[in-house]
């Protein structure tokens, strides 16, 4: 289950237009409208949690769109392909997570799943927006932290674990250090709210 501050940072990343835009979609109201974001997006963090923990190239993938998204942006360099709201891998693999999110929030409300489809699509911009907004914070108020860390277990000030090392949660795959253990996990926890056990 995701923070509920983060399903809350995506409504407000959506604003009342974009809301009514789902409402339509859904044919319901601004509240029923609320309602699938907040089941949506849950699935989503959901999904992304258990799919960074796996120990194969799709949760390698994730945990590099998740280790992108918390890179500063290159300032004065321009980008193939993409550039600042181009959304990079992260959009990719929530593109990705799209039909098996849909699929289970369909069976969880009776949306139908193409419809669901279409509110993820709108919802992905807010997400990556929301996301984008917490790295920075993160950045800001973890700089320091981050550098002491790295320094401790004798790396670079500033230097973290390689992208994907660590799985979400603070659990490791096989073979990684132990001064990366948490690393990634801390990373979603900061861009998706801690989990709920």
């Amino acid at each position: 289950m995701s923070d509920p501050s983060f399903q809350d940072d995506v409504l407000n990343e959506l604003g009342d237009d974009k809301l009514t835009e789902i409402a339509g979609l859904l044919g319901t109201d601004a509240d029923g409208a609320r309602d699938t974001v907040a089941a949506t997006v849950g699935a989503m963090t959901g999904d992304l949690h258990h799919r960074a923990a796996a120990d194969d190239d799709e949760g390698h993938e994730v945990r590099q769109a998740f280790a992108e998204v918390a890179e500063p942006p290159l300032q004065g360099a321009t980008t193939l392909g993409g550039g600042p709201g181009s959304g990079g891998l992260m959009a990719g693999v929530l593109s990705k997570a799209s039909k098996p999110v849909a699929e289970a929030v369909s069976k969880r409300t009776g949306i139908p799943a193409p419809t669901v489809t279409r509110v993820i699509e709108v919802l992905i911009p807010a997400v990556l927006a929301v996301f984008a907004k917490r790295a920075a914070a993160g950045r800001g108020a973890g700089a320091e932290a981050g550098a002491g860390a790295g320094a401790e277990a004798g790396a670079a000030p500033g230097a973290g674990a390689a992208p994907g090392a660590a799985t979400a949660e603070g659990a490791v795959p096989a073979g990684a250090a132990p001064a990366e253990r948490g690393i990634l996990g801390e990373l979603m926890g900061r861009l998706l709210g801690r989990r709920k056990k």
